[in-house]
Order: C-alpha cells, then structure tokens, then sequence
C-alpha cells in the first residue's frame, strides 16, 4: 500500500505541537496515536507510524517534548534524556493526548476507530490512557511505572484495574527495568475488568526489543512477532 509522510501541527495550550502523519493511500480503517520513547519521535517512531499506515491505518506520533528546547535525543545520551523526561507533567500529557485523538477526530475518526500505542516510556502513556479513555485500542510495548507511577500518573497497576479500552502489553523477562512479577500483577488486574486484555511476555525480550535503531537490544524474531500482535489487535478492536 502507498503510504505518505508529513508533519503536521496541532494546537495545544503551551502552544502548537509537532504530529508525524503516516497515511495510508486509501480509506484508512481506524487511526493511531503513536506516543514516543523517551528519547522523542526517533525514526524507529516514525517507522512504526509507516507500518500501521501501510496495515491501513492513519498514524499519527505527537512530540511530547515540544515544550522544550530539544525534541529528539541519541539513544547514547541518557544524561539529557532524563532532565527532558523529568519536566513531563500529567496535565501535559493529557493535554497532548487531547490533542492528538482531535487529530484523528477532525480527519472523520471517532473514538471506536481510533487507538494508541507506545513505547517505552510511551508505553506507560498508553496503559494511562487505556485507563482514563474510552477508544477502541490500546498497546503497550514494555512500559514501566507499573508498581509506582511515573510522571504523576498513577502505577500502571491502577491503570489496568480501570481499564476503559481493549489492551494488550507486550513485555520482555529479560527487561533489568520492568520486574516479571509485576507484569504478572498487571496482568491478573487487567484480566479482572470488563474489556478485553492480554499480555504476551517473551522469554528473551529485552527493553527495547522492537527498536531495530538500537542493535544491543533489538531482537528481529520477537519484534516480528509482536508487530503481527499489534495490527491484529488494532483489527479486532479498531478495525471491526
């Protein structure tokens, strides 16, 4: 499928915020909101935005750090990375969120065909907003804060005892970040509620495993897999 690129901006109350769109070339099926790691809207980002929108989706990424001075970071750069991800606020992220969904709702998208997934510290976003919003999807690819939460949000086991939206978490053992028996309290949590959840935990995975950008920790056989997990879901719950 023909997919085209471009950035957009979508006005928020700090003022406007860049959107990197990935359309498809027809009709999309749903669209989604692809939220960052916690080094900015990288290229392994917009690649993600390109394969949803090559599946059929309209992809859109916000730069959640548009109210800073340096939006993007090497991965190497893990000093100036976490002052960034330090200023982040709640009302911040939620304000971007908004943003973002009003995107996709003035290209015609409603709530039910629209979606969301993240990475890393976007992952924690994501089960944030799986909590607090009704939309037909939601992703996580190893986002942490699940026992303490991170960035005023609440833990990420909060989030999964409030689920709103269909959700699925995608967790490697091998994460020194995200402990397995915490991922297993989510998952009991999230299988309490009344929506659909599921969490797949790789034996291998490490933080980071889908970052093909990142070749210590990219594994090319799990990511495959979960790339295949992720359109699925989108198709079972956005798509449908």
């Amino acid at each position: 499928m023909t997919v085209s690129m471009s950035t957009v901006t979508a006005p928020t109350a700090d003022g406007p915020m860049d959107l990197y769109v990935a359309k498809p070339g027809g009709e999309p099926k749903g669209g989604i909101v692809v939220i960052q790691e916690a080094f900015g809207v990288t290229t392994h980002i917009e690649d993600v935005c390109q394969l949803l929108a090559a599946a059929g989706y309209l992809a859109v990424a916000p730069a959640l750090f548009h109210r800073q001075a340096q939006h993007v970071f090497p991965y190497d750069d893990i000093p100036a990375v976490m002052p960034a991800m330090g200023a982040l606020t709640l009302a911040g992220l939620d304000a971007d969120l908004d943003a973002a969904f009003r995107y996709l709702a003035d290209c015609g998208l409603t709530p039910g065909k629209s979606g969301i997934v993240g990475f890393c510290m976007g992952g924690s976003v994501t089960l944030y907003a799986a909590g607090t919003r009704t939309i037909g999807a939601a992703i996580t690819f190893y986002g942490g804060g699940i026992a303490k939460g991170r960035f005023g949000f609440p833990p990420g086991l909060e989030s999964g005892a409030h689920l709103r939206s269909p959700w699925l978490g995608l967790y490697g053992d091998r994460d020194q970040g995200i402990p397995v028996d915490e991922v297993e309290q989510l998952r009991g949590v999230a299988a309490a509620g009344t929506v659909p959840s599921e969490i797949v935990r790789y034996a291998n995975g490490l933080h980071g495993f889908n970052c093909d950008d990142r070749p210590d920790v990219f594994d090319a056989e799990i990511a495959a897999d979960a790339r295949v997990r992720m359109v699925a879901w989108f198709d079972r719950h956005v798509a449908a």
